[in-house]
């Protein structure tokens, strides 16, 4: 032990920076592999519905959830495994500084020598989402027309997937290079406080981001309606009135062309919420619900309905108990606090970001021996210094987030959504295939949201904590 210590103090700095670092990433890794490994052990052996369950799921439901989702866990194994061997293989084979170069090279061609900077990071960064965009393609595919096809939940075509994939790519460059281009240049030209002007720059374009987002950006995805007049949307705007929650639009979203999975949120700032419902929340509305009309073949180029799994979704009285519920993280503050939490995280970022950017050997160990550019510094230190506390911080976040969906649960529950919120919770379950056994450690490590028999139970519970 004394030997090795001694070998690793000769080592250079850089060396032992990049040995850190791959190691780390790899001790990561197996932990989840270990965490998921006792997962699937659970999906395999737990072929019965426990007696505690046997109120709440049927046998058929049972095992069709254990089946998507070991399934889905075996799938997360490989594409993990891939992901991780990739990304060693890049670090061993200088596969940074390489794109990097190569990047100078295109720039150059162009016509922007060395002296431009941030010209050179915007090809690279280009072209490193794009080689991500490509490797992924096929465990993409894989996943959503075997896994989720086999289980009646995917409800693209092909061409509907492809289309969706490009427009994606395009979209997220359309923001990706503007906004790191002009934080790159206010790192550039802000002296010794940049990284409060680059911290306020990304708190600015979130802010504007998720204004926008379900305005502009979402319907070039999906198509937003307005919820029609009736009885739904006068509870909706009863039940908003009665908390003093801001409500200006209901909308509801065609998830259902995508996929059978269900959802709700709500969204905007100050006096201008707007809550927005997926068409598989609603029973009323789902066009998985549908027969398709007499003449019709019930699919077009982009979509396809897929009747022989119909999907349940929830009665107006589950609806309104489920926002009962996402109210509840806006009334109770749930909303304001992880946007302080987050910008707290952030500015802390680029402040030890400001500390280390000056250290070479950092550059160094990822082969960067005689340039430090900006755009590789910030993913060195966000992505792999700072990945111990990015670890920590991610559990900790994965705690506070069960903490505040019990506290949503008994706002709802507060305003008498109780027994509906408790039949909704066990319908969208059912729905999505989610498996109500799980591993203890995985739990605690991945659940963001606590297990369907907490939450149950919590709701039956007269003292909530």
């Amino acid at each position: 032990m004394a030997l090795s210590g001694d070998l690793w103090a000769e080592l250079p700095a850089e060396r032992r920076i990049f040995c850190s670092v791959l190691l780390f990433s790899w001790a990561v890794y197996l932990w989840e592999a270990f965490l998921a490994y006792r997962q699937r052990r659970v999906y395999r052996t737990t072929t019965h519905v426990p007696q505690e369950l046997g109120q709440i799921m049927d046998s058929e439901t049972f095992e069709k959830s254990r089946l998507y989702q070991l399934d889905k866990s075996t799938f997360s194994f490989w594409s993990g495994l891939y992901s991780e061997v990739e990304g060693t293989m890049i670090l061993l084979c200088g596969g940074i500084p390489f794109l990097w170069k190569l990047s100078g090279q295109i720039s150059g061609r162009a016509g922007f020598g060395p002296e431009y900077e941030i010209v050179q990071s915007l090809v690279f960064l280009l072209l490193a989402t794009l080689f991500s965009a490509l490797t992924g393609l096929p465990w993409s595919l894989y996943n959503t027309f075997v896994i989720e096809e086999k289980h009646g939940f995917n409800q693209q075509t092909l061409g509907f997937f492809f289309k969706d994939a490009i427009k994606k790519f395009v979209v997220t460059q359309c923001i990706l290079l503007p906004v790191t281009s002009l934080l790159l240049y206010i790192i550039k030209i802000g002296g010794d406080y940049f990284f409060i002007y680059a911290w306020l720059f990304t708190l600015v374009v979130s802010l504007v981001l998720v204004t926008i987002y379900a305005d502009y950006i979402a319907p070039l995805f999906d198509k937003f309606i307005p919820l029609p007049e009736g009885e739904l949307k006068q509870q909706i705007e009863t039940m908003a009135k009665s908390i003093d929650f801001p409500l200006t639009k209901v909308y509801v979203v065609e998830g259902s062309k995508r996929s059978s999975h269900s959802n709700a949120y709500f969204y905007g700032f100050f006096k201008n919420k707007r809550i927005v419902l997926f068409d598989t929340l609603l029973e009323d509305y789902s066009a998985l619900n549908k027969e398709p009309a007499e003449g019709e073949d019930g699919e077009s180029e982009e979509t396809k309905s897929k009747t022989k799994n119909k999907k349940q979704g929830c009665k107006n009285e589950e609806v309104l108990a489920v926002l009962g519920h996402e109210l509840g993280h806006w009334k109770l503050g749930h909303t304001v606090k992880n946007i302080i939490i987050s910008q707290m995280n952030s500015f802390l970022c680029f402040f030890l970001f400001a500390v280390l950017i000056g250290q070479k050997e950092l550059f160094a160990a990822f082969g960067f021996y005689d340039t430090q550019p900006t755009l590789i510094g910030l993913m060195i230190i966000f992505q792999f210094i700072f990945s111990p506390y990015n670890e920590v911080l991610s559990f900790c976040l994965t705690v506070l987030s069960r903490r505040f969906e019990f506290q949503a649960d008994a706002f709802a529950k507060e305003l008498g959504k109780a027994k509906d919120l408790y039949s909704a919770l066990i319908k969208l379950n059912k729905d999505n295939l989610g498996f109500p056994v799980s591993d203890w450690i995985f739990s605690m490590w991945h659940y963001s949201h606590p297990p369907l028999l907490e939450r149950l139970q919590a709701l039956k519970d007269a003292k909530q904590e």
